[in-house]
Formats: structure tokens, C-alpha cells, sequence
């Protein structure tokens, strides 16, 4: 734009410089008049048009001086010739005034680079070497972080910031990067190794990051003490100390509830953190080596305890198998008790009802006796009425008769030995059944007599 005014203000100022002595002469050979000498292109520009030439070189070249065009990412200092600073924050065509401009890049990218990362220094503004940290169990390592910052958002704060710092070379190399070198080995005295590798790390990034953004936590260190004893002798009865091991506790001072910071260069600039990466804590070799033997030895326990499970596990199935056996005999067992009892109850029951039935049988028995007696009472008593009261000769004869007849059919069932001896005995007595049969004959003789 610049160079395009300055040829038009040249060309300008030719046109206004050689028109007035070429345009109105005309030049004679003898008494023939013949066209000017001069350039017909300049005959075309007048005193009007060359000065508009003029103007529009002059407006040309001061435009750059007046307007300018900001980028996007990138932040402007406008220092005027008054001496008054303005600050340009957003993109596109802006008021220049014939400030003088200084251009800040918004967004500032910081990283550890060692010899496996070498390829990415050409993108990055900050290049650190790794960090070295202590952390508060004594164990060193080397820290390779990421960062990305950016420029404060209001005008007042980058005005402030440009002005102290002046480059951005300076703003880096001399607060960025010593301060972010600060906060993380700060961080470091705030954790274990131990813990930071046994599942902390995220926690360390995160104080880190809030570190950075709002200031260092001031903390407080206690000191405590673990004595660890020998086993018992059994000669001196008596205990040795085995070892005292010191832990080391960081609290953080809370004020009101709220844990007390103290400002460092980033917070009191109001630069952004707007991101933190935590790239790898490499540890030092001796603890790399403790931590592969706590490994071994943690594999060896969790072997152990596997064996141990699948041994317990074992003897649960044994158990498991033993008393499922010892249900399956006891419901067999149970199964031939069931049967025998079922068998006992089955005749206890078949005895209770025979019981019952001979019950019943006898009293039908009983009953029927009584029935008889009671007809022979009846049958005896009427006889003997009948006796008292007299028969008729006829009725007395049909009486005889048919007892003769009921006696002859009695003896009739009578069976008798085919052979009988009659004897007397040591005592001179007779066998019973010579009185039997002699009753009887004494019986049949009296009844035919009456």
C-alpha cells in the first residue's frame, strides 16, 4: 500500500511539474506549424487531476499509519505519539492513529523437551529441561510437563503485562517458565512416591494445575515417627528396636476454611493457565528397582493367596461334596426308616383293628350267652311252672318222649373209646369217664322208671 502511494505521488508530482510548460506551445518548421514535442499521455493530466493524484498517494501511503489489521491469536500495545497506550484484544480491522504497534502472541505453549521430543521445539515459545523433584518420602525424579498459558482477556492487565515485560522472550524465559519449575517441584513436597504411584497421580496433577492458576498452598510439615521392634528373644525375654521409620505429613493452612495461597508472577499477571499435562514423572533408579522387588514380592503374595483360595477352594468342594454325600445317605436312611415305620404302624394299626374286631367278637359272645341263658332262664322257669302246675297224663308222656328223644340225640354225638379199662388207681378212685357214662345210664334208668 505504502509503495503504491509513493509511485502515485511521484507520478503526481511529474504531471504537476511538466504539464504547465508542455501543454500550450506548438512548434514551426519555417512557416509550418507541426504538433508539440511533448508526451501526449501527459497532456491528458491537469493541474486537477494531478493533484487528486497527489491526494490519493498521500491517503495510500498514510492508511497503514491510520488503520491496521489484527490477526487472530495474537494481542496489540498501541502506544500513540501522545503517549497514551490503547490495548487491541479482538481480530480485524482497527484504529491505528499512528500508534506505533507491539504484537503479542495470545497463547503460549511450555514444554519439557528431552531427546525423544526434540522434533516439536520449532511450535513451541517455552522449552524447559526436565524438572527435577523431591518428593517428601526423599525419593528424586524428573518431571515432563506440558503447558499451555494465555494473555489476560481485559485490556488493562495485558497493558500492565506488556509494559513490564516488554518482549515476550522476556515474559517466558524469565516468569513462565521459573515459575511453572517452582510450582511443580512445590507440588512434589506435597506427595509421596510411594502414594503418587500407588493411584495419587491424578491428585498431583490437579494441585499442580490449581498451584498455577491461584498460587501456592502454604502448607505445613509434621513429622512422625513409627518404632518397628524385633521379635522376642527367648533367652533375654526381651525386645530390640528393629527399626524407626520417620513419616513426613503436608497439610495444607486453611484459613476461614479455605486453604491460604500465596501469589506468585502468574496470578498476580492475570495469565490464564489454560492447560496442564502431566507428560510422566520419571523416578529414580533405586526407587524403580524397590518398586520391581515390592512387585515380586507382591506377585509372590497375590500367588500365594490364589493358592490358598483355590486350596480353600478345594476343601469348601470336598466339604460341599462330603455333605451332599451325607444328605444323600441321610435321606436314604431317612427313605428305610419311613418304610419301617410305615410297616409298624401298618401292623400296629392291622393289631388295633384285629384288637377291636375280637373286642367286638367277644361281646357278640357275651351277648350271645346272655341271650341263651336268659332263654334258659325263661325255659326253666316255664318248665317248672309247668311242673308245679301239673300235666295232663298226655302232655307228661309227649314230655318224656321228646326229652328221650333230645337225651338219645346228645349221646348220639358222645364218642367213646372202642376199648375201655376199668381200674382203680393207687387212691381206689375210677377213671372219669366210667362216671360219666355210669351217671348217664343211672339217668336213662330213672327216666324210663317214671
Amino acid at each position: 500500500m505504502i509503495t503504491i502511494g509513493i509511485l502515485l505521488l511521484i507520478a503526481g508530482l511529474i504531471t504537476l511539474i511538466l504539464r504547465p510548460h508542455l501543454s500550450d506551445k506548438n512548434v514551426y518548421e519555417g512557416d509550418k506549424k507541426v504538433k508539440s514535442a511533448a508526451p501526449s499521455f501527459l497532456l491528458m493530466f491537469s493541474k486537477k487531476i494531478s493533484g487528486a493524484i497527489i491526494l490519493i498517494a498521500l491517503f495510500l501511503m498514510f492508511i497503514p499509519y491510520l488503520f491496521f489489521f489484527a490477526e487472530r491469536g495474537y494481542s496489540y500495545l498501541l502506544v500513540f505519539p501522545t503517549g497514551k497506550m490503547s490495548a487491541v484484544i479482538e481480530q480485524g480491522i482497527k484504529w491505528r492513529g499512528l500508534a506505533k504497534i507491539d504484537e503479542w502472541q495470545k497463547y503460549i505453549d511450555v514444554k519439557v523437551v528431552s531427546e525423544e521430543t526434540e522434533s516439536d521445539v520449532k511450535e513451541l515459545e517455552g522449552v524447559m529441561s526436565p524438572i527435577p523433584i523431591r518428593f517428601i518420602d526423599q525419593v528424586t525424579a524428573k518431571g515432563h510437563v506440558s503447558l499451555r498459558f494465555q494473555l489476560p482477556d481485559d485490556g488493562e492487565s495485558f497493558i500492565k503485562l506488556a509494559v513490564k515485560y516488554r518482549t515476550m522472550s522476556n515474559l517466558v524465559n524469565n516468569t513462565i517458565i521459573p515459575t511453572v519449575r517452582e510450582q511443580l517441584i512445590n507440588t512434589g513436597y506435597m506427595f509421596a512416591a510411594q502414594n503418587y504411584i500407588s493411584g495419587e497421580s491424578q491428585s498431583f496433577r490437579q494441585t499442580f494445575e490449581e498451584q498455577l492458576k491461584g498460587g501456592t498452598y502454604a502448607v505445613e510439615k509434621l513429622e512422625t515417627k513409627d518404632t518397628i521392634y524385633a521379635d522376642i528373644d527367648s533367652k533375654s525375654r526381651s525386645r530390640r528396636i528393629k527399626e524407626i521409620q520417620t513419616k513426613y505429613t503436608v497439610n495444607k493452612i486453611l484459613v476461614n476454611g479455605i486453604p491460604e495461597r500465596i501469589p506468585h508472577e502468574l496470578s498476580e499477571n492475570n495469565i490464564i493457565v489454560s492447560q496442564v499435562i502431566v507428560d510422566k514423572i520419571d523416578l529414580e533408579a533405586t526407587f524403580k528397582q524397590r518398586l520391581e522387588a515390592q512387585r515380586d514380592e507382591s506377585a509372590k503374595r497375590q500367588l500365594q493367596q490364589q493358592m490358598i483360595e483355590t486350596a480353600k477352594a478345594e476343601q469348601q468342594r470336598v466339604v460341599a461334596q462330603g455333605e451332599r454325600d451325607k444328605a444323600a445317605e441321610r435321606v436314604t436312611q431317612e427313605k428305610e426308616q419311613v418304610k419301617k415305620l410305615i410297616a409298624i404302624e401298618t401292623k400296629l394299626k392291622e393289631e388295633a383293628t384285629n384288637k377291636d374286631l375280637a373286642a367286638i367278637a367277644l361281646q357278640t359272645a357275651r351277648l350271645k350267652a346272655q341271650t341263651k341263658k336268659v332263654a334258659a332262664d325263661a325255659q326253666f322257669y316255664e318248665n317248672a311252672k309247668l311242673v308245679q302246675a301239673g300235666l295232663t297224663p298226655q302232655e307228661r308222656a309227649e314230655w318224656d318222649y321228646k326229652t328221650s328223644i333230645g337225651v338219645a340225640a346228645e349221646i348220639a354225638k358222645l364218642k367213646f373209646p372202642s376199648t375201655m379199662i376199668i381200674g382203680g388207681d393207687d387212691k381206689g378212685g375210677t377213671p372219669i369217664e366210667a362216671l360219666i357214662g355210669a351217671a348217664m345210664a343211672k339217668q336213662l334208668t330213672s327216666g324210663k322208671k317214671n
